[in-house]
């Protein structure tokens, strides 16, 4: 699918997005783990959690959709889930692959695990090697990538793992891994990353603990084998998906746009406070909290922005957002520097060379030095160029955005793709304003 975005004058009116990406896999993850019947509220039904859904579907949990976001889990209790008959097909779902592997690692059956073509490039080996030091036998293609054979231990280890990089996928997946361990299984990581599945897990009843070191690390442990609570979950709006209209609003002058009901977890919202460094103006209304999880309603003015420096430090709280903080960057004036994207590399496309490419294709002076990206912005940009999606959603909602505020038209190809998180995008986008079609 090619769509192709116009430029646009002021965003305005209200706007509700999908629900939030992540939480939605792990509610469908630990709604099966209770004993007993969840509710979910708000799932996001994009391809990728519809993608976790059916897995679940094939390790026997029964699931049924009630109506639009709101489905039933009958639990299975820890230890619970029964051997697939046939291959688990992730699609695109990175996060649904790894939480997954984690709860595979720790049932004495042989899964295979695959996805998409862009999935399986993806490295499955910072989840792989925990979960084989607990127990599981991992048979992959080279680089650990799928497809790959999984057969796990009834009675896995429990482990003590550091985590080289800060990652909620890793971490989740010891963590659920360590649910059906007899004993304590902890986790280092050198930042601390997204905690969704810490907070729904204490609330389901399981026992976790978390510690602030020295060095600035975070440990979180978790004890084993638990009785976990059905739960009635609200997802909070996706702070990712509302990345992509906030910053569309932020570059059109004149523009005012409230989304409601936004998840404004701290250790989601360093995109956020990056805008607001460079003088972007987003306001918090109605702060509340939904399901465990802090949520605003987000005002957001079209805003002049200046360049600034992002801290590496930052990334794990923002690092699905730098495809569209580059476009941010592209207009605001001065040279923005985002430091350490090195994990921008083994994403759903390698996100650093896409953006690079993109920027340029639309006449963005960019480039690298390492691991660091360099925007000089200012004026619109020249706009005008095909930009290939490289079968990543946040690379054609990004060019998109971009194209909205350019010179001349641009167009994404493989613009399907976007359905993986943001299934309503291009209507929602539209009926704030935005001009996107579908391109010849």
């Amino acid at each position: 699918m090619k769509l192709c975005a116009s430029p646009h004058g002021a965003l305005s009116g209200r706007a509700s997005v999908p629900g939030d990406k992540s939480i939605s896999h792990r509610a469908l993850l630990l709604a099966a783990l209770a004993v007993g019947e969840s509710r979910i509220a708000g799932l996001l039904e994009g391809e990728d959690v519809m993608a976790t859904a059916s897995a679940l579907g094939r390790l026997g949990v029964e699931l049924e959709r009630e109506e639009e976001g709101r489905w039933r889990v009958a639990g299975v209790g820890v230890g619970g889930l029964a051997e697939p008959d046939a291959v688990l097909d992730l699609g695109n779902a990175g996060t649904g692959a790894r939480l997954l592997l984690g709860l595979l690692a720790a049932h004495p059956f042989t899964s295979i695990v695959t996805g998409d073509a862009s999935l399986r490039r993806r490295p499955m080996g910072r989840v792989a090697a925990p979960l084989r030091a607990m127990g599981a036998t991992i048979l992959a293609r080279s680089g650990d990538r799928l497809p790959l054979a999984i057969r796990g231990r009834g009675d896995p280890l429990p482990l003590e793992w550091r985590s080289e990089v800060a990652s909620a996928q890793v971490k989740s997946a010891v963590l659920l891994a360590g649910l059906h361990a007899a004993g304590r299984t902890s986790l280092r990581e050198p930042l601390a990353s997204r905690d969704h599945t810490e907070r729904m897990l204490r609330a389901m009843g399981a026992e976790i603990t978390e510690e602030d070191e020295p060095d600035g690390g975070r440990r979180v442990t978790i004890t084993g084998q638990p009785e976990l609570a059905p739960q009635r979950f609200t997802v909070p709006g996706d702070p990712s998906s509302a990345a992509f209209p906030v910053v569309a609003a932020t570059l059109a002058e004149g523009s005012r746009v409230l989304l409601e009901g936004v998840g404004v977890n701290p250790l989601r919202t360093g995109l956020y406070r990056t805008l607001r460094e460079m003088g972007a103006r987003i306001g918090e209304q109605r702060r509340r909290e939904q399901g465990g999880e802090p949520v605003a309603d987000l005002l957001v003015e079209g805003s002049a922005l200046e360049a600034v420096e992002v801290p590496a430090t930052r990334a794990p709280s923002m690092i699905d957002e730098y495809p569209i903080l580059a476009v941010a960057a592209a207009r605001a004036r001065g040279v923005t520097v985002m430091r350490g994207l090195s994990e921008l590399r083994v994403k759903e496309s390698d996100r650093f060379e896409a953006v690079c490419g993109g920027l340029r294709a639309c006449g963005v002076r960019c480039w690298s030095e390492g691991d660091d990206l360099f925007v000089e912005g200012g004026d619109p940009p020249r706009g005008g160029a095909l930009v290939e999606a490289r079968l990543d959603h946040r690379i054609a909602m990004s060019f998109l955005v971009l194209g909205g505020v350019a010179r001349a038209p641009v167009t994404v190809e493989g613009a399907e793709t976007i359905a993986t998180s943001f299934p309503g995008f291009v209507e929602l986008m539209n009926r704030l304003g935005a001009q996107i079609e579908e391109a010849a």
